[in-house]
């Protein structure tokens, strides 16, 4: 039973989006990362841990550590999918914890670690990965987006491994019979509609300072309701995720239940990573073994999910439901999110044929488009700093892909 009628969206820049300006000014205790893996096991030898047999890829024999932490950002969903694939049969939840556990598998075959996998948002409150990852040395990887890693890269630097989306399915969305002519977000400032956000996104601070959206036709009070979009009667536009809104709005706001139209933030020129897997910068090299081997299980894992969803979706719904964190999240939208995601090439290859490897031309316009935007707010970014500081494909297999 659907606790609400309606779903709270995800929080900003705190949990996925973009990040908040107050925030990337914070500073933090920084640790030195625990990178002690378990002892080597022969392939095929038997865990004694787990009483499964090691298959084709031994993490503990490539240094990983005994459990592999992940930080999430936010609740489990579908744009995670790849992360809950890792987990075999009957994993471990620890609901008041918010936290799943089990063996960590690889294409159905035990690599001799486990993995705990921890929500974020709600269930740490509303802490950013990188402030959890630079507090507790026991996470190895993490989310961050890379406009907060560009943000945060003075002080608590990460550099992204793999990238779970291509891009962002951050969107701003209208109503089109309101508006039957609008096509995108420049016909929406045309047609005088005010755009409701979340205050102190870092995509709407590009959007303001290139003069593609007014502040004049802005409104910071976003609360991740619907209520105000509907109160305005489709006169207000407002910001959502295109993997997961459209759906919910026609189908499970009771007190709207009619299609939205959106445009990708991703097709106004603001184009970070979304939710790409990072570790702390200065345990790239001391975790480069472990990297090695668990960075392609990661990509083959994103392959998988893709391939047949139904299992991994199950789980992130018991999960949601165990967790009880008040967000509502429902098959109807865990099947929509995927099939977008791959629509829209939320997640997918991009322009070659490798699943999660990043461009760092395009990692060096984010940063000429942000960096002076937050020297203007006050924030310090890292001296120096290069689209290699932020992310690498060195640990990418080339030869794994979405098929297209």
């Amino acid at each position: 039973m659907r606790r609400t009628t309606s779903r709270p969206s995800r929080r900003p820049s705190r949990s996925r989006a973009a990040v908040s300006i107050g925030a990337a000014a914070a500073t933090a205790l920084l640790l030195t990362a625990c990178s002690s893996g378990s002892s080597a096991t022969e392939e095929g030898a038997e865990s004694s841990a787990a009483g499964l047999t090691v298959g084709a890829v031994d993490l503990a024999a490539a240094g990983c550590p005994a459990t592999v932490v992940i930080q999430t950002g936010w609740n489990p969903e579908a744009e995670h999918g790849h992360l809950y694939q890792l987990l075999g049969d009957d994993p471990a939840i620890d609901a008041s914890k918010k936290v799943v556990s089990g063996p960590l598998m690889a294409s159905g075959e035990y690599t001799g670690v486990d993995v705990e996998i921890r929500a974020g948002g709600p269930a740490t409150g509303y802490q950013t990965v990188t402030s959890l990852m630079y507090t507790d040395p026991d996470i190895l990887l993490g989310y961050v987006s890379t406009d907060e890693s560009i943000a945060q890269s003075a002080e608590m630097p990460t550099t992204a491994v793999f990238a779970s989306h291509d891009i962002s399915p951050l969107m701003i969305m209208w109503d089109p019979a309101t508006y039957p002519e609008v096509k995108g977000v420049s016909d929406l400032v045309d047609a005088g509609a005010i755009i409701r956000y979340f205050g102190g996104s870092a995509y709407m601070e590009y959007l303001t300072s290139a003069g593609i959206v007014p502040e004049s036709q802005l409104d910071a009070s976003y609360d991740g309701t619907p209520a105000s979009f509907v109160a305005s009667g489709g006169a207000d536009a407002q910001q959502g995720y295109a993997s997961a809104e459209p759906y919910v709005y026609e189908n499970e706001v009771e007190s709207w239940m009619k299609p939205v139209a959106y445009q990708l933030i991703d097709d106004l020129g603001f184009r970070p990573y979304q939710d790409p897997v990072v570790v702390r910068s200065a345990d790239v090299e001391g975790s480069a073994s472990c990297l090695e081997a668990l960075v392609p299980v990661l990509q083959q894992a994103e392959v998988d999910y893709f391939a047949d969803p139904a299992a991994t979706n199950a789980l992130i719904l018991d999960l949601v439901e165990q967790y009880d964190t008040g967000w509502v999240y429902t098959q109807g939208v865990a099947d929509y999110s995927v099939e977008t995601m791959l629509a829209e090439g939320i997640s997918g290859n991009g322009e070659n044929a490798t699943l999660g490897d990043f461009d760092e031309a395009r990692v060096q316009d984010l940063m000429d488009k942000m960096i002076p935007v937050w020297e203007a707010q006050g924030v310090t970014v890292a001296e120096g700093l290069t689209p290699g500081d932020l992310v690498t494909n060195e640990f990418i297999d080339p030869s794994i892909g979405l098929a297209e």
